[in-house]
């Protein structure tokens, strides 16, 4: 499913237009990723927790030459699937 197809979706479970449905999408994504930005953490109770990790410098090799490169440290988003999300999808 591609954002397309759920804007579809959503405009057809909640009777609305496609268009209030991606301004909805857009919003709520829009919405999580300012938390993440921040540091927040994003609940959303049944389907998932939305975080930020670190991750610490590292030392690389280029797989076509073999060199060694540096890595530099970042923050990467992470999500973990909430039990109800686990349960519909096994």
């Amino acid at each position: 499913m591609n954002k397309g197809e759920l804007i579809e979706a959503v405009a057809n479970a909640t009777g609305s237009t496609k268009a209030d449905a991606g301004r909805a999408i857009d919003a709520t994504v829009d919405s999580i990723t300012a938390a993440l930005k921040k540091g927040d953490t994003v609940t959303l109770i049944g389907f998932g927790t939305f975080k930020t990790a670190a991750r610490a410098a590292r030392t690389g090799r280029n797989p076509q030459t073999g060199a060694a490169l540096k890595i530099p440290a970042r923050t990467v988003p992470s999500f973990k699937a909430g039990a109800a999300l686990k349960a519909a999808v096994n």
